[in-house]
């Protein structure tokens, strides 16, 4: 059974940093394209960032150039966000998905697969 569970999330000041984990379990994420999603409260879903089977290319929301990195490691079969300079518009759960296409995207109606997510919250 295919399964993603993130882990890394909590409560963190205004400029702090988090490392956000994305694992998979049943499968193997070599030839899957991972993408992180975050949903505020009484926001759409949004589209963070993505990386593609190869970890060749990678995509970010404008909202988060800059200062989110996206990385994987096959090996571990984990997928990475490292979060810094958050700020509190950065708050919300924040989700994995992967889906066996080789390119990166932030559309989320490309993944067929999803974690449960893991909550951001970044206040003082």
């Amino acid at each position: 059974q295919l399964q993603l569970v993130e882990s890394g999330g909590g409560l963190v000041q205004p400029g702090g940093s988090l490392r956000l984990s994305c694992a998979a379990s049943g499968f193997t994420l070599d030839y899957y394209a991972i993408g992180w999603f975050r949903q505020a409260p009484g926001k759409e879903r949004e589209g963070v960032s993505c990386i593609s089977s190869s970890g060749g290319s990678t995509n970010y929301a404008d909202s988060v150039k800059g200062r989110f990195t996206i990385s994987r490691d096959n090996a571990k079969n984990t997928v990475y966000l490292q979060m810094n300079s958050l700020k509190p518009e950065d708050t919300a759960i924040y989700s994995c998905a992967a889906d066996p296409m080789p390119r990166c995207s932030l559309r989320d109606w490309e993944y067929d697969n999803w974690g449960q997510g893991t909550q951001v919250t970044v206040s003082s």
